[in-house]
């Protein structure tokens, strides 16, 4: 079993990110089985969630003419819409049935916002409006995180990087994420982690 001062931070692992999801990711469900048994090493274990109600602004559908994949202008900066995903309480919302989630202490649902996204399990796209996860973190002593699940090149790349800047030791299991890898974004991500000091195993 892993020291107090260490948790394990599974991204996403939701059906809709999972193959046959409205957002899948290739590959997102050979890493569940892994993903659960590791949940089994840590006295400490968060899930996130997308939670999305329906309509969301980074949901295409929102914006007449404009397509899945194509990047817009928001107040917070520039933002890649996507296929609705993730909508509150649906099945892909779901985690996926094979996840371990008896294990987990917490579940931090991010995305709940209409107007802004929240790629990050730290903060909202806004890069200010927190999650209450730091709290969380500190108020438990936690000071060690390992980080798994999806998409490796988005959600886990944002977390990690948000947790090193918060001054938590940061680790990415790589051979427990997979990434949507859209026009170089996994290269991007892998580069930015990198220069946040996050350190990438696997």
């Amino acid at each position: 079993m892993r020291a107090a001062d260490e948790a394990l931070i599974v991204i996403d692992v939701q059906n809709d990110f999972c193959p046959g999801g409205a957002l899948a990711v290739a590959g997102g469900d050979e890493i569940v089985e892994p993903i659960s048994a590791l949940m089994t090493e840590f006295q400490a274990v968060i899930l996130t969630q997308d939670w999305h109600p329906e309509g969301h602004s980074s949901f295409a559908s929102s914006h007449e003419g404009l397509e899945p994949f194509s990047v817009t202008s928001m107040p917070y900066g520039p933002q890649v819409l996507w296929p609705d995903h993730c909508v509150q309480g649906s099945q892909g919302a779901a985690f996926h049935p094979g996840l371990l989630t008896d294990t987990a202490q917490m579940i931090v649902r991010k995305g709940f916002n209409p107007a802004v996204d929240s790629y990050s399990a730290f903060f909202e796209n806004d890069q200010t409006t927190p999650t209450g996860l730091e709290g969380y973190l500190r108020t438990r002593g936690i000071t060690k995180l390992t980080m798994v699940g999806l998409a490796l090149d988005f959600c886990v790349n944002f977390s990690a990087v948000d947790g090193a800047k918060l001054g938590f030791a940061v680790s990415v299991k790589k051979n427990l994420c997979r990434a949507i890898d859209m026009d170089g974004s996994l290269e991007a991500a892998l580069e930015n982690m990198k220069r946040a000091g996050v350190q990438l195993n696997g």
